[in-house]
């Protein structure tokens, strides 16, 4: 999938930040770069500096409340369950772990159970 300027640098980080998660699916959502397991979704670009990663409602404020350097919303998230996330602000083990929370909200039970075994 060719992609424009930094959106490959963003692709790049989610890629790795989602390393070893079964059944991955690099695709597009709202015409940016998009992972998923299975049809749904995890993350996407956003733009060169920004990832829409998706997250409970509940866990998403908490977060903004958190860390506002990191995760922020803008009006047109508001009230969904999707947090944008600064790639220059965020940790790479913090984004690992939240990609790897919306895998296991998104995921099979079936796929998360073979998951869980591999690592164990």
């Amino acid at each position: 999938m060719p992609l424009e300027g930094d959106l490959s640098a963003a692709l790049a980080t989610l890629r790795r930040a989602s390393a070893g998660l079964s059944e991955i699916v690099e695709t597009t959502s709202y015409g940016t770069p998009a992972l998923k397991v299975g049809k749904k979704l995890i993350a996407r670009v956003k733009d060169a500096e920004t990832i829409v990663l998706t997250c409970p409602l509940d866990e998403k404020e908490m977060l903004l409340e958190a860390a506002p350097s990191i995760y922020f919303e803008t009006d047109h998230y508001k009230g969904w369950p999707a947090l944008l996330v600064r790639l220059g602000e965020i940790a790479p083990d913090e984004l690992r772990h939240r990609i790897e929370q919306a895998w296991l909200r998104q995921a099979s039970k079936t796929l998360i159970k073979t998951w869980q075994e591999a690592r164990d």
